[in-house]
């Protein structure tokens, strides 16, 4: 008989959720525990991962036996606190949610944790794994001759409300630049393969949240703005964020342009927030444009139904479960998302956040 892989989780809540109706669908998978501390989101959980005992502390967590690896989907202030926890009580592999981190100080301890761990850590990075992304990330250098200018778009819905609020607030989501667009860090190093130098960026808390107050304080996360980062390589991205745009087609819109052509992959947001009346929701593109000779080529790359079911982030989830378990199975060497990804896509979100307060360019050294 399969060995049936245990997985703990520590945190349940929407993204929490996600990942376990994902590991359901992954064979001789089970969750044997959850640590969520918000009983609803604990109940909820159980729906999805009906054997899961629940328990009352990371350390309770840790301290069951037939746990295989860690998941951790808790808020992101607390990610740096529970794998020191991990290292302390039981060094388990471990898939730890973006943003690895949220203040400059975990740098220090986070290099303490990754020179003494001695299991995998695999950074979740879902937008790697959505089928038109991976698609574009594939062909991007045919397609573009090499990559000089990528741009990264997204118009989508403000932030979901969440379990205590905490995503309204800076000090516990490392701010908006760093909470939802470490993904889009992550994809400009690893689309053009080089390390960030500067960032020069703008933005403002325009429309959202601006009559919410929670215990007396008005919530400080930003809803928009623009990031210019400059290459080692001499590439330059973009980012384009904005957070009351819902009403798109799509959600992001990426392009890579290069001189031999272009490359953009388009990904409509959550089927879950597609109105009925408008019929079926959009379906992920991919479109190549040649510069010679002309003739723009556009491909559908459908997602499978029952991943779209699972989450809300295009089949990605399922895809980055997959490779978590064969890293945890012992069929693939090294995590593909590491602590290093996952740091540097912090940082370029921290001086992206620098230099909209301070009006200036922001070196990626001044960080390190």
């Amino acid at each position: 008989m399969s060995h049936i892989t245990n997985y703990g989780v520590i945190g349940c809540g929407m993204m929490g959720q996600e990942h376990l109706r994902n590991i359901a669908l992954l064979p001789d998978t089970r969750v044997a525990a959850i640590f969520e501390p918000d009983a609803q989101m604990a109940a909820e959980s159980l729906k999805f991962a009906p054997e899961a005992k629940l328990v009352a502390s990371v350390e309770a967590l840790l301290a069951v036996e037939e746990l295989d690896c860690i998941l951790i989907a808790s808020p992101n202030f607390r990610h740096v606190e529970q794998l020191e926890a991990l290292a302390a009580q039981r060094p388990l592999p471990v898939l730890v949610e973006k943003p690895l981190f949220t203040d400059p100080a975990h740098v220090a301890r986070l290099e303490t944790f990754r020179a003494a761990y001695p299991a995998p850590v695999w950074v979740a990075m879902e937008y790697r794994y959505m089928p038109p992304v991976a698609t574009l990330l594939n062909e991007a250098e045919a397609a573009t001759g090499g990559i000089k200018m990528l741009t990264i778009r997204e118009h989508r819905f403000p932030f979901l409300e969440k379990v205590g609020d905490w995503n309204r607030f800076n000090r516990y989501t490392g701010g908006t630049f760093v909470e939802k667009c470490c993904h889009f860090f992550d994809l400009m190093r690893l689309t053009l393969k080089s390390e960030p130098v500067r960032v020069l960026a703008s933005g403002g808390m325009d429309v959202n949240h601006l009559d919410e107050t929670y215990a007396g304080e008005t919530p400080d996360i930003l809803d928009n703005g623009y990031v210019i980062v400059d290459f080692a390589n001499g590439a330059r991205a973009m980012l384009e964020l904005c957070m009351f745009a819902e009403g798109a087609r799509y959600q992001e819109e990426i392009s890579a342009v290069g001189p031999k052509g272009k490359i953009e992959a388009l990904v409509p947001g959550p089927g879950r927030f597609w109105p009925e009346h408008l019929g079926e929701p959009p379906v992920p593109q991919v479109i190549v444009s040649p510069r010679d000779p002309k003739g723009p080529e556009m491909r559908e790359i459908p997602v499978d139904p029952t991943l779209l079911e699972a989450g809300d982030h295009n089949g990605s989830t399922f895809y980055q479960h997959k490779g978590f378990l064969e890293l945890v199975r012992g069929e693939r060497e090294v995590a593909e998302v590491s602590l290093e990804d996952g740091k540097m896509a912090v940082l370029m979100g921290m001086a992206a956040q620098r230099s909209m307060t301070e009006h200036r360019a922001v070196e990626i050294a001044e960080l390190l």
